[in-house]
């Protein structure tokens, strides 16, 4: 039976209207406290036949006056558009969880207790997945950033994950432990640069390092997206016809670098290789129409990217309903 809104409203109207006059009792309402904490962030969705679970470590509020070359007035253009404030941006930390079938493979593993109170929430993310640390056989990391490695360290300092193989860029690898870049880097920085060596060390024992474009692990293909840090990475996964593009951290900045790709961030190691590799990937992921996802996109980060002249626009996924 069609029903027309008028229709709906009027029935409504007379069934209240029926129960007051009746004197019908009013039905109580079932009260329940406040959660106070949010349910731990962990969404799956199919990639041809493979499992990918977007996994989120917590968030980081970004100020886009880390934007280089960025003016106040487009920002605040922009952050209207978006129906947002320009001030400072609640910036996802993600990571992806990929089931190939006969293998479990994290791409990148967050921050542990490195990064502040409002991050470190990869494992429960991962128990929420159904997934303990024990069961994963490989972890990528698409660059040696603290948001992206210290999450495969205990807050002890001890691997996380006993049973995994660590995956790291040759260039990335390089740059991290390279005692004259550390010397020459700013004091904020230089944490940065025992975070990395930390972590490659407690997995010393299986640690294998890639380099350029090729197999990462299994049906996973990595994709350099220098710039950002020297080893900066990607990771493909396809099965089945399908293809996803797991980006890290082409976008730190959602609201305002799709719009403005040239804007890089002040703590991109190279801004101007950084803008020039966002472009590239954008309109290689616009016109191949490949789904993408990254570290710092809202969550959980599936997407697709539009190109509208010389700007870009995101589009996210649909929710999978079905697996």
């Amino acid at each position: 039976m069609a029903l027309s809104r008028r229709g709906f409203l009027a029935a409504t109207g007379f069934v209240a209207a029926g129960t007051a006059l009746s004197g019908g009792a009013v039905p109580a309402f079932a009260l329940a406290p406040m959660a106070g904490a949010p349910i731990p962030g962990a969404i799956r969705r199919k990639v041809g036949s493979v499992e990918v679970t977007a996994l989120l470590d917590g968030y980081i509020d970004m100020p886009p006056d880390f934007l280089v070359g960025a003016d106040g007035a487009t920002v605040a253009a922009l952050a209207s558009a978006a129906h947002q404030s320009p001030g400072p941006r609640r910036t996802p930390v993600n990571a992806y969880l990929v089931n190939l079938g006969d293998r479990l493979v994290l791409v990148d593993a967050g921050t542990s207790t490195s990064m502040g109170p409002t991050l470190g929430q990869l494992p429960a993310a991962l128990a929420a997945a159904g997934v303990g640390p024990a069961q994963v056989d490989t972890v990528l990391i698409t660059h040696m950033h603290p948001d992206h490695i210290a999450g495969a360290l205990t807050p002890t300092g001890q691997a996380l994950f006993p049973n995994a193989e660590l995956v790291v860029t040759e260039a990335d690898y390089v740059f991290w432990h390279d005692d004259s870049v550390m010397n020459q880097a700013p004091s904020e920085f230089r944490s940065f640069f025992l975070g990395a060596r930390n972590a490659a060390a407690a997995y010393a024992g299986r640690l294998r390092r890639i380099a350029g474009e090729g197999q990462a692990v299994g049906s996973i293909r990595s994709v350099p997206l220098p710039g950002h840090t020297p080893g900066h990475a990607g990771f493909v996964v396809e099965s089945g016809g399908e293809a996803l593009l797991i980006w890290a951290d082409t976008v730190h900045l959602a609201t305002y670098q799709f719009a403005r790709p040239d804007w890089s961030m002040s703590f991109d190691v190279d801004p101007q290789q950084a803008a020039q590799t966002r472009r590239r990937i954008f309109d290689r992921a616009a016109a191949d129409r490949v789904m993408v996802a990254g570290m710092h996109m809202p969550f959980p980060g599936f997407g697709h990217v539009v190109r509208e002249g010389s700007e870009y626009r995101f589009v996210p996924a649909e929710w999978p309903y079905a697996l």
